[in-house]
């Protein structure tokens, strides 16, 4: 009597091994289609500039571009200008957005409903439909061309969006611990700053970098409300390499790669609070 073997039946969820080459294929063709342009930026900021179009790799390895950038342009004069307007958009930013959000998650009042509302319908406007109203405004508040108006014009980008988010992280904080400071006899904003804030660095984390990248990386408004090559932030310096009149592309990757690293070390910094912190309204406790 010849015995049957049974049929190994697949648990549920778990993949075959074509499923499984596939997977992993997209996943390595997706990984370099991103790794690509970046490293293609960086190979050309080593090149001479007659072979900035060359597709080989570097054959003439040169710093000319890197040296070129950092004492023949106004590149140090537009770091400054740009941790000036990003450091103070980073920390009045999370401010804003922190206490916001924690307004809206523990207290009602009226008018929070169009509040919120009014955050999220921010969000719809696209940068050329607000360039020409956020002009006249800065204009008629003598702000143009002053880091100021960046400022203010940064955190009508970073706030809707990072109170929303702030809000939907606090709602998982149990309201116990507010109660808690009220017993000990904590007013709000005691509550809201000595208990609160503590176990809220995720979404302080992800607020905090989504201001940073908002002021570092802006290119539409950097260039419309600043004039004259001293005032120039970042984004608004690199376009001077590239523009109707000259095309210095070797200058612009060197720049544009000096220019990525503090995004790097800044997001290097947050990385392990951002994915709690951009999950953190999935659920309630």
């Amino acid at each position: 009597m010849t015995s049957v073997t049974p049929k190994k039946v697949r648990a549920r969820g778990e993949r075959g091994p074509l499923a499984s080459v596939a997977l992993h294929t997209t996943l390595l063709i997706a990984g370099l289609i991103a790794v690509l342009p970046p490293l293609w930026l960086l190979v050309t900021s080593f090149k001479p500039q007659s072979e900035a179009f060359s597709t080989d790799l570097v054959k003439n390895f040169t710093f000319s571009n890197y040296d070129h950038v950092l004492n023949d342009t106004k590149f140090l004069d537009w770091v400054g200008n740009s941790l000036f307007v990003v450091g103070l958009t980073t920390v009045i930013g999370v401010f804003i957005s922190a206490t916001t959000g924690y307004a809206v998650s523990r207290f009602r009042f009226p008018g929070m409903r169009p509040l919120m509302w009014l955050l999220l319908i921010t969000q719809m406007f696209p940068v050329a439909v607000l360039i020409v109203p956020l002009y006249n405004l800065l204009a008629s508040l003598e702000l143009l061309n002053q880091p100021m108006g960046l400022v203010l014009t940064y955190l009508t980008i970073a706030v809707p969006f990072s109170a929303w988010m702030m809000k939907g992280y606090f709602d998982t904080i149990p309201v116990e611990i507010d109660e808690a400071g009220r017993v000990d006899g904590l007013n709000p904003f005691g509550t809201f700053w000595r208990l609160i804030l503590p176990l809220a660095k995720p979404g302080l984390a992800v607020t905090g970098f989504y201001s940073f990248i908002t002021g570092w990386a802006e290119v539409a408004y950097a260039s419309a409300f600043m004039t004259g090559e001293e005032n120039l932030t970042l984004a608004g310096g690199l376009q001077t390499f590239v523009n109707q009149y000259t095309s210095d592309w070797g200058s612009l990757t060197a720049a544009a790669v000096i220019v990525a690293v503090p995004a790097a070390v800044v997001f290097g910094l947050v990385q392990r609070h951002l994915v709690s912190g951009l999950t953190a309204g999935a659920t309630k406790s």
